[in-house]
């Protein structure tokens, strides 16, 4: 991109060109800047000499521009105007006049109680900014697709986030397992370990994305396997699918407490989940090139005061889960 621009261009020498095309006169720019006239004829030699053309010629008892001044006038202008844009205290981000469109990806564990929370978030202080909620399952690679800009935030639970991602802890729970009634483990003050391992498991994280799960990468830390014999792509098909089947669900006890307190649920269990499983972290994921864009700061935070809103999913369940830190 910066191909066939003298290397010696700077700043410094950008602004007093600047400066001696707009007032025609070295003399002045000399005394405006403090400098000698000598120095500043120096600057003007050296313009010359990177943009190739004269700039400023003497016509009878003045100094006019070229054509190729007037020209490298205006450009530096631009320049200058554009990097005020960038730089200057006066570059501002609006939510209530933005048009732009926002990709939020989020895992389905949590996207019942947060995506509400954060759709009319949105729509209250940016309406019309185009909004995507999309699954993680929908990217191959989610790191890169948060560094293309291809998504603009994640909402993940991955064990240990890329090294190339910025972090904030929206939520960290406790893990618990949820199961019809009539399992036999349901009702348990805690299931074991090996109680645990010896079940048949239903799962939301397919086989070849195991090293995202945080039950499974938990496990494999721990040098353990559980036996997943069904997994399901929405949390909304698992209560229907732990009926009859005899299978367990793991997640954070939020979340399978909201799943079991939605209406005609009745009949599903939640129960503490071994110990050694620890808790579960919800993390706010965004790439490193957008930790100082303004559009993007403010949308972290307009997520993370949603989260703080999400009280309905912790009702059941309240010393369970801490945002940030504090207590939920």
């Amino acid at each position: 991109m910066l191909a066939g621009i003298d290397p010696t261009l700077d700043m410094r020498l950008l602004h007093t060109t600047h400066m001696i095309l707009r007032e025609w006169s070295v003399t002045r720019v000399a005394a405006q800047l403090g400098h000698s006239q000598p120095a500043i004829s120096a600057s003007l030699k050296r313009a010359r000499s990177v943009f190739g053309d004269p700039l400023l010629v003497r016509s009878g008892h003045e100094m006019v521009l070229t054509d190729g001044g007037a020209e490298v006038l205006q450009a530096i202008e631009q320049v200058l105007a554009n990097l005020k844009g960038v730089l200057g205290p006066e570059r501002r981000f609006d939510p209530a006049t933005t048009r732009q469109s926002i990709r939020i990806c989020a895992i389905n564990c949590f996207s019942a109680m947060l995506v509400p929370q954060i759709g009319a978030a949105l729509r209250r202080e940016a309406p019309l900014a185009r909004v995507d909620f999309v699954a993680t399952s929908g990217f191959d690679d989610l790191p890169q697709a948060l560094g293309a800009g291809d998504v603009d935030l994640a909402i993940a639970n991955w064990p240990n986030p890329r090294e190339n991602l910025r972090a904030s802890t929206l939520l960290d729970c406790d893990i618990a397992c949820l199961t019809h009634r009539d399992h036999p483990l349901a009702n348990r003050r805690e299931i074991g370990m090996d109680d645990y391992l010896g079940a048949d498991h239903l799962s939301p994280t397919p086989a070849a994305d195991a090293l995202h799960s945080p039950i499974d990468g938990r496990l494999r830390a721990l040098g353990l396997r559980r036996r997943i014999v069904m997994t399901a792509p929405e949390f909304g098909l698992v209560p229907g699918l732990l009926r009859g089947t005899g299978l367990i669900f793991t997640s954070a006890r939020a979340c399978v407490a909201h799943l079991a307190a939605m209406p005609g649920n009745e009949d599903l269990r939640v129960t503490p989940a071994p110990g050694a499983f620890g808790r579960m972290t919800l993390y706010l994921l965004w790439h490193e090139r957008m930790q100082t864009s303004r559009a993007n700061r403010w949308l972290r935070a307009l997520v993370r005061r949603a989260a703080d809103r999400s009280d309905v999913a912790f009702d059941a369940a309240p010393s369970s889960c801490v945002r940030d830190g504090a207590p939920a």
